[in-house]
C-alpha cells in the first residue's frame, strides 16, 4: 500500500493467530513458534510443562505468515517479512520478554531479534548457516513441498491424502502431521491451506540466508541454542562454530531427532525451566 503523501511503502504485517499459555501469575511472555508447515499448536503440549514449572511466564504459540490460521500477508514472503510479523503482534501483546523458534522459526527469530532486542532468544535446532539447496534431491522438506505441488489442493477424505504422501516414500507420522493442514471449504471438501507458492519463496530465503553475524552479535540479547543430536540441521561445521561462539550464545545438546519437542519432550521442557530468565 503506498502513502499518498510522500510515496514511501507502507509494509502491512500479516495477523497472526496465536495462543496465550499461562497462570495468573504470569508477568511477561515468550512468543514460541514453529518449522515450515507446521503451526504452534504444535509445540502446545511443551508449552503447557513449562508454564507449570514457569508459572512467572506465559507462552503464546504464534502461526507464522501462511501457515495454521494465521494471514498469509503481503509479499515478498521472506525471513524479514516473517520477523516484522512477530515484532508486530509482541509490539500488541506487551510483555514480550524473549522469542524461540523451531526450524524455519529459529532463523525467524534470529532474524527478529535484530529489530525485537528481547532478553533472550532460542534457536531450536535450526542452523544459522545458508544451505542452498532447493534442488537438494535428498532435502525432504523441498520434497515434501514437490510433491504437495503436483497433488490436489482438496480431497473427499483427509486418509485419501496421507495415503497419497506415503506412496510417494513418505513416513505415515509425516503424512498425518501433513494432513493437519487441511482444513474444510465452502464446497464440504478438505482443502490444503498452504498456500504452496508463498511456502517456496519463504524456504529460498530460508536456505539462502546466513545469519550467523547476528547470532554471534551480544547487542541483541542472550541466545539459547538447542540442538537435536540425531539431527543432521546443524552440521559438524555448525557446532564446531557454536562451541566457539562468544559467551552470550549458550548451546544445549539433546538426545533427540529434528523433532525434538515430539522425541525429548521432558529435556526441552527442562531446558525452558531452567534456562528462562
Amino acid at each position: 500500500m503506498g502513502d499518498a503523501t510522500s510515496g514511501t511503502l507502507l509494509v502491512v504485517p500479516a495477523r497472526l493467530h496465536h495462543e496465550r499459555i499461562a497462570s495468573p501469575a504470569a508477568t511477561r511472555s515468550l512468543l514460541l513458534t514453529h518449522g515450515i508447515y507446521g503451526a504452534g499448536a504444535n509445540l502446545r503440549a511443551v508449552a503447557r510443562r513449562v508454564v507449570e514449572r514457569r508459572p512467572d511466564w506465559g507462552i503464546v504459540l504464534v502461526d507464522l505468515r501462511g501457515h495454521g490460521r494465521s494471514e498469509l500477508g503481503p509479499p515478498p514472503h521472506d525471513l524479514a517479512a516473517c520477523a516484522d510479523d512477530l515484532r508486530a503482534l509482541a509490539g500488541a501483546l506487551g510483555g514480550v520478554e524473549a522469542i524461540a523458534g523451531h526450524s524455519f522459526g529459529g532463523k525467524v527469530v534470529l532474524v527478529a531479534r535484530e529489530q525485537m532486542r528481547p532478553r533472550q532468544t532460542w534457536v531450536l535446532d535450526s542452523t544459522p548457516s545458508a544451505r542452498p539447496g532447493l534442488g537438494d534431491e535428498a532435502n525432504t522438506v523441498v520434497r515434501v513441498l514437490e510433491l504437495m505441488e503436483r497433488l490436489p489442493r482438496t480431497w473427499p477424505r483427509r486418509d485419501d491424502f496421507v495415503a497419497a504422501v506415503v506412496a510417494d516414500g513418505h513416513p505415515a507420522s509425516l503424512a498425518q502431521w501433513l494432513a493437519m493442514n487441511l482444513a474444510p471449504d465452502a464446497a464440504g471438501t478438505l482443502a490444503l491451506r498452504l498456500d504452496l507458492a508463498a511456502i517456496r519463496s519463504l524456504l529460498a530465503d530460508y536456505y539462502e540466508r546466513d545469519l550467523w553475524s547476528s547470532l554471534e552479535d551480544p547487542r541483541f540479547g542472550a541466545i539459547e541454542v538447542v540442538v537435536a543430536e540425531r539431527s543432521g540441521t546443524v552440521s559438524a561445521a555448525d557446532r564446531a562454530r557454536l562451541a566457539a561462539a562468544p559467551p552470550h550464545v549458550h548451546v544445549d545438546l539433546v538426545d533427540a531427532g529434528h523433532w525434538l519437542h515430539v522425541d525429548a519432550p521432558a529435556a526441552v521442557v527442562e531446558l525452558f525451566a531452567t534456562r528462562l530468565p
